[in-house]
């Protein structure tokens, strides 16, 4: 996945921003210093929802080519429009640990039939593994609970044999609550539209 930058020369990030850029920032530890670089806003917002944080990009310009991670963004506290960008540049034949989000698919037949409600605990699993073998997200099929004894462990996740799990093999990600304790533990949540839904989370840190 190919995202175009261009490299700074003196520009301000207000003009930038003016002129639908985002500013951003590459660096690593193969770098000799870091590369301060701009993208279209559009375009980076686009590639970002494919790839998030655990897919590697491809920064290409005509003085920049870099395998990079999404390291971070800094939001406008209001709008969440996305002000700037910290990307990590990573190498193909080295190994780099990030958080990858987990994705509950299909529907629980404990929530189908109304006893409990599949509560996750753990949003992201820390993994290691090459740029190019790192997954885009852990997929949990919960068709298979139907039980408010059931619970997902760690150690239960099905990756690649390409893909080192870092977290504790014995931590539950998730669990089955009662519909009763389910309203104890909610409590009312302001939301706010956001420019781009996937700007929500927080960024997770790749190593």
């Amino acid at each position: 996945m190919k995202l175009n930058v261009n490299i700074r020369q003196g520009e301000k990030s207000k003009d930038l921003r003016k002129e639908g850029n985002i500013p951003a920032i590459i660096y690593g530890k193969h770098l000799s210093a870091p590369v301060s670089v701009f993208c279209k806003k559009n375009d980076f917002i686009k590639k970002f929802k494919q790839a998030w944080y655990s897919t590697a990009l491809t920064l290409e310009g005509k003085w920049v080519e870099e395998l990079v991670l999404v390291q971070d963004m800094q939001l406008d506290p209001v709008s969440d429009i996305v002000l700037h960008v910290d990307f990590l540049a990573v190498k193909k034949d080295e190994k780099v640990s990030t958080e990858v989000p987990v994705i509950l698919v299909w529907e629980a037949p404990v929530e189908k039939l109304g006893e409990g409600k599949i509560q996750l605990i753990k949003d992201f699993v820390e993994v290691e593994a090459f740029p190019q073998d790192l997954p885009h997200d852990i997929k949990i099929d919960i068709s298979v609970i139907a039980t408010l004894n059931d619970v997902v462990f760690v150690k239960d996740l099905k990756l690649s044999d390409k893909v080192k799990i870092l977290d504790d093999m014995e931590q539950p990600i998730l669990t089955v609550v009662t519909l009763a304790e389910e309203v104890e533990e909610e409590a009312p949540v302001e939301t706010a539209t956001a420019e781009w839904e996937a700007s929500a989370a927080p960024a997770p840190e790749a190593k």
